[in-house]
């Protein structure tokens, strides 16, 4: 990007890797970046070649604190700055979530408030044993939006969500994995080689049948009854090449190399 506060690079297996670059800053997002990155993540999921996404941050001491609190001078001082502020973060949070390829989350430091939500929007979210959890914006008498709560609420369910934003405790690792906020927790300095093995476990599997577990897994969250067609949508995979690689492969104790198609 233009400004270098988010980057993205892309390897040759089609990993994407995208960090939030503002350590200066402990990486609190702008409102630009917030554009950013929402931007990327629209992109990338029009691209059928990816196979997973990185999301992290540089340094060690933080993967997010959330929104840049300077910015609530200019943007965010009265309810009609920050409904704008608000529809542009509801925008991107929606990207993020409705991104068709697997994504993982590179925790390192400090995630708390925003980013604890875009944490929360990875699939999988692997954090080093020092990580700090929260969202203590009650203290600055805020509200979590619709959007923002529904992306931890979908994490965590709707008592734990309360919890965190009525407390507004800062907690560690060992909570985080019993609430199911992060996924899996090593060492401070193994953290992206666990994210970088785990993208790569997915990038082997089949990306039509991930796309569609991603699919699946978001419209149960929908308590609409399910139509035959939506059920019948499952059986559609035995078409791909994909499933014909991937059995043929199976059968000739092989890896196989799936084109997505």
């Amino acid at each position: 990007m233009s400004d270098d506060l988010i980057l993205m690079d892309r390897d040759d297996k089609d990993i994407v890797t995208i960090t939030i670059n503002r350590p200066e800053k402990l990486n609190a997002l702008t409102k630009n970046m917030w554009a950013q990155l929402g931007t990327i993540f629209r992109n990338l999921s029009d691209d059928d070649s990816v196979r997973c996404i990185i999301l992290t941050s540089t340094g060690e001491k933080s993967f997010s604190p959330g929104n840049d609190i300077s910015e609530f001078e200019t943007d965010r001082s009265n309810s009609e700055q920050a409904t704008k502020y608000g529809a542009l973060m509801a925008e991107n949070i929606e990207a993020m979530r409705d991104c068709r390829h697997p994504s993982v989350a590179a925790i390192k430091g400090i995630c708390v408030g925003g980013g604890l939500e875009i944490a929360g929007l990875c699939d999988v979210r692997i954090c080093g044993e020092s990580s700090r959890f929260g969202a203590p914006i009650s203290k600055l008498g805020l509200i979590m939006g619709y959007h923002e709560l529904g992306a931890l609420q979908s994490l965590v369910g709707r008592g734990p969500a309360l919890e965190i934003l009525l407390e507004g405790r800062i907690f560690g690792t060992e909570e985080a994995l019993r609430l199911g906020i992060v996924s899996r927790v090593v060492a401070d300095g193994d953290v992206m080689a666990e994210a970088r093995a785990s993208a790569e476990r997915i990038a082997a599997g089949a990306p039509l049948v991930h796309r569609w577990h991603k699919k699946f897994a978001a419209r149960l969250e929908d308590p609409t009854p399910l139509s035959a067609d939506e059920i019948n949508e499952a059986f559609e995979c035995f078409d791909t090449d994909d499933f014909k690689t991937g059995y043929q492969a199976f059968l000739d104790k092989e890896t196989p190399k799936f084109s997505g198609k």
